[in-house]
């Protein structure tokens, strides 16, 4: 990304245009408080209303920038090592100390996911009704004792039973990622922002992790070394997330009012509301009734069927090719490297673009689908373009990155966005926990039918968010032809009003899809 163009980003507040007068349904509801205008009614007029300049947006954005994507990003990283370590474990001695046979292993992959989709909906709900800053806190806490309890499993039972509450406890995490950029940064914004914080650099970690401790000559067998230092790093994140991580802009210490405000007026623009303790029913009704609702869920659950099958046997995948424990644990960090690279790459097009997200996600869809074909077909003996068609498929996390940011940019109202959010992570889930199945122990060293799985579930992937895109582009149009070709011009005051009224995305009739 070059410096010019970051800064021209900086300097500029979201220019979208979403007015709207007119609802598609009067609702009883619709005067619930939100956090945002409670905040607003008390803020003294000169903060409000004095001019915004350019060098406040970029200095504010800037800020944030430098506070929330180390957060949200370390957070995420962390949790993706948590569940990637466990391939490196398997080669560095867990599947023999604790006495796993046939698919056992397999199972302890997907058994993470079961308690990741038990608890998703109770975690959504608790975002909702909690402060996010102490619960998400709390949750890593929680997910840190876990994990130092999972170096200390001997058998089949008690490494099920610890994955699969460590899976409950991290089922929060990337939905409080989403909803905290969607109320941070706007629609035009957040793409890039998604693919910095939302990385495959845990990867290159567990790499270079497993690559020391394999080097380590101690009484504590290495795999469970992995597990205690990475519950230590867990434990003080915990701590630093608690300090740092608002709950809101308005409840951010590091922000003064003015600054609040500015924050506000970014996400008004974007027209998706702020945090909203209430849980309004007739928003989660619209939302499971919404075909995209289901088109964008069902993308999620595909295309983490790979995500799944290569975060359990990835380890496995690469030694079968011929390389030893060390060579293996090194040789998968370029696939964190080639994977956040990509989904950079992309998200900036997609930043610098309008309404081409999906063409681009149906396109980069290609680039795994020809990886899963080269690993299916190469012959066995052609270790080193197996490898290099392998490094390949891992370009599936470009699309699934762009595809996260749709939900929260074609949703307003706050329950609908939960329920949304649940949906689509619920569909993550699913996927995941395929995953590990597709690719099954009889199949070793191989594995040719988890690379057929691979290849057509980017073939559903592909049919779903070209249907997805279709269905905002023939909203969009019926939209302006109802208002005279594109949306009716509001006040100031009528704006701010309509974007913290927390309607839905439906009711408001300006609200245009991205696609």
């Amino acid at each position: 990304m070059s410096t010019a163009n970051v800064a021209d980003e900086k300097a500029t507040i979201d220019e979208q245009s979403i007015v709207s007068p007119n609802v598609i349904a009067e609702n009883p509801e619709e005067s619930y408080p939100d956090v945002a205008v409670k905040f607003l009614s008390n803020l003294s007029p000169h903060i409000v209303e004095a001019p915004i300049t350019p060098e406040e947006s970029r200095k504010l954005l800037w800020k944030i920038d430098l506070i929330l994507l180390p957060i949200l990003g370390i957070s995420v990283l962390i949790a993706a090592v948590d569940k990637v370590i466990i391939s490196n474990a398997a080669i560095y001695g867990l599947k023999k100390d604790t006495k796993l046979v046939g698919d056992e292993f397999s199972w302890i992959g997907s058994v993470f996911y079961f308690g990741f989709l038990i608890a998703e909906w109770p975690g959504n709900i608790g975002m909702q009704k909690l402060s996010l800053r102490p619960f998400f806190a709390a949750t890593v806490f929680c997910w840190a004792v876990l994990t130092f309890a999972t170096g200390c499993t001997h058998n089949f039972a008690g490494l099920a039973s610890v994955r699969f509450l460590m899976g409950m406890f991290e089922s929060v995490v990337f939905p409080i990622c989403v909803l905290v950029s969607s109320m941070w940064w706007t629609v035009s914004e957040q793409p890039v922002r998604t693919a910095i914080w939302f990385n495959t650099l845990s990867s290159i970690v567990t790499g270079l992790l497993s690559y020391g401790i394999g080097q380590t000559n101690t009484s504590v067998a290495p795999w469970r070394l992995l597990f205690f230092v990475l519950g230590a790093i867990s434990t003080v994140w915990c701590v630093i997330i608690y300090i740092c991580l608002p709950s809101s802009p308005v409840e951010a210490w590091w922000l003064n009012d003015r600054e609040k405000f500015i924050c506000l007026e970014r996400t008004r623009k974007s027209n998706t509301g702020m945090e909203d303790k209430t849980v309004k029913w007739y928003q989660v009704k619209e939302c499971l009734l919404d075909p995209k609702s289901w088109l964008i869920s069902v993308f999620a659950c595909a295309i983490n069927i790979p995500n799944g099958g290569f975060v359990t046997f990835a380890a496995l995948i690469v030694s079968g090719m011929g390389f030893g424990p060390l060579e293996t644990v090194l040789l998968g960090v370029p696939t964190g490297v080639i994977g956040t690279t990509w989904s950079i790459i992309l998200n900036f097009i997609v930043g610098r673009t309008k309404n081409l997200r999906c063409v681009i996600i149906a396109s980069a869809l290609a680039f795994p689908m020809i990886s899963a074909i080269c690993l299916w077909q190469l012959p066995e003996d052609n270790n080193l373009s197996r490898l290099g068609a392998y490094y390949g498929a891992y370009s599936y996390w470009a699309p699934y990155i762009i595809c996260t940011t749709l939900p929260m940019a074609n949703t307003s109202g706050h329950s609908k966005k939960t329920t949304l959010n649940a949906m689509f992570f619920i569909g993550y889930c699913l996927g995941n926990i395929l995953g590990p199945q597709v690719f099954r122990e009889y199949d070793a060293p191989e594995y040719n039918r988890g690379f057929v799985g691979l290849l057509a579930c980017c073939i559903v992937a592909f049919i779903c968010i070209t249907s997805y895109g279709i269905i905002c582009f023939f909203e969009n149009r019926k939209r302006d032809k109802l208002q005279g070709g594109g949306p009716v011009p509001m006040s100031e005051a009528e704006l701010r009003a309509e974007a913290f009224s927390d309607k839905t995305d439906r009711e408001k009739l300006n609200f245009r899809y991205t696609y």
